[in-house]
């Protein structure tokens, strides 16, 4: 996730590069403290540099933002657009994501049928300061039983709890902080990238 508070020194288009040359493919703009027309500036710049590095690019919230500039797709929060009017809007080759928190917002997912659902926080997170209650790891088993929508476990993970957050049922995890603010970026990368499962490791 490209938020640019959490690494305010570094353009977000270099972010998404480097992270690009090691590997990411799927990325989301994240600006919560921008005007529009600012957001669109950014948003028109990640998705010039996602797309010449071969990558997806997502913008939260905003299905108008990511219509103008064409984003692979929106990832919507809870009290964001209904999924019904984001898919008439953006049509159906797009992404559509949901933020869910608790079993219920899972349930109602499974009616809604985005393409993914995000599900956390996990773990307690200092990139969001008032995120939902943590669900923990049976939480995210609790929730993984309710639904086969790809999910995307979010909040306060690290390259240590990727293992065991996988084999709670997660597809894949979000990272904000861990990649952003590692002073080696390509590095930290790498260390969640080792610590994710192989195909072979996840055959029954």
């Amino acid at each position: 996730m490209l938020d640019p508070t959490v690494r305010p020194d570094r353009p977000l288009p270099d972010l998404l590069r480097e992270a690009a040359a090691h590997g990411v493919r799927l990325f989301q703009y994240r600006d919560k403290q921008v005007t529009m027309r600012d957001a669109y500036a950014k948003a028109l710049a990640l998705r010039q540099a996602a797309t010449d590095a071969g990558a997806l690019l997502i913008v939260n919230d905003r299905c108008d933002l990511a219509m103008a500039v064409n984003a692979d797709g929106v990832h919507l929060g809870q009290d964001d657009l209904p999924i019904s009017y984001a898919r008439r809007l953006m049509g159906p080759g797009k992404i559509i994501g949901l933020s869910t928190h608790n079993a219920a917002q899972v349930r109602e997912a499974v009616t809604a049928q985005p393409d993914y659902v995000g599900f956390g926080p996990i773990f307690s997170t200092s990139t969001k300061a008032d995120h939902d209650p943590v669900v923990g790891l049976e939480g995210l088993r609790a929730a993984r039983a309710l639904t086969t929508l790809p999910m995307f476990a979010i909040g306060g993970i690290t390259a240590e709890s990727v293992g065991e957050i996988m084999a709670a049922g997660a597809d894949g995890v979000a990272v904000i902080s861990a990649i952003l603010k590692a002073p080696d970026l390509g590095a930290a990368i790498r260390t969640f990238q080792q610590h994710l499962p192989t195909p072979d490791s996840q055959a029954p």
